[in-house]
This record gives C-alpha cells, structure tokens and sequence, in this order.
C-alpha cells in the first residue's frame, strides 16, 4: 500500500520534495535500476495529466526527488489534484509508492 502525503504547489513557483521509499520493514530499499515517474491529475478518470520531473537521487538510500519548475507550476490552474508516484524495477513490475493531494495555490504577482 502507498504511503499517503499531501503537496502544497505555488502557481508560478519552483517546487521540489524528496521522499524515502521503505520496505515493510521500514529500511529504505535499495533503487538501483529502477524508474520513477509522477504525475497529477484533477480525478482518476482524468484524460489531462501533469507530469513531475521526477530522478531516483540516491538510489541505495531509496530517495525520490519530484518537481516542478516555474514555467510548468504557472501553466497548472490553482485547485485540486490526486498524484501519485510509481517506481518500476529492471524487470518491469511497476508498484505505487506514494499517493495523495496536490494543492495548487493561485499566484498572484505575475
């Protein structure tokens, strides 16, 4: 089951956050080889989706960096989102890591 946490994006902002993938037994695991990707979305059913720029940053410590420049957080409309994160190992199995809400928060300078 994914771990739950939710994101807080200003529109127009650099974003960046990092996550630790853990076993069940709570030891980061080892991501040497695998992807990552990330994307948003306003629901499930959604056909429009925002990708994250997402890198496994240190792989043996299970880190994952997600982000979003300022030219792509602009062009994201202020509200609600679901996101999720999946990592893929060397042999293609795909499993969802970490899932919840990403708020986007209307920019006001521009």
């Amino acid at each position: 089951m994914a771990t739950i946490s939710n994101l807080y994006v200003d529109q127009g902002a650099f974003f960046r956050t990092y996550v630790t993938v853990s076993g069940t037994n709570g030891v980061p695991l080892d991501l040497t080889g695998f992807t990552v990707a990330s994307q948003m979305r306003k629901s499930y059913q959604s056909s429009t989706a925002y990708n994250f720029t997402a890198a496994i940053s240190n792989p043996i410590n299970g880190r994952v960096q997600i982000e979003l420049d300022s030219a792509h957080s602009r062009v994201i409309p202020p509200g609600r989102y679901l996101y999720d994160i999946r990592v893929t190992n060397p042999s293609g199995e795909s499993t969802r890591v970490v899932e919840g809400i990403v708020t986007i928060n209307p920019e006001i300078t521009q």
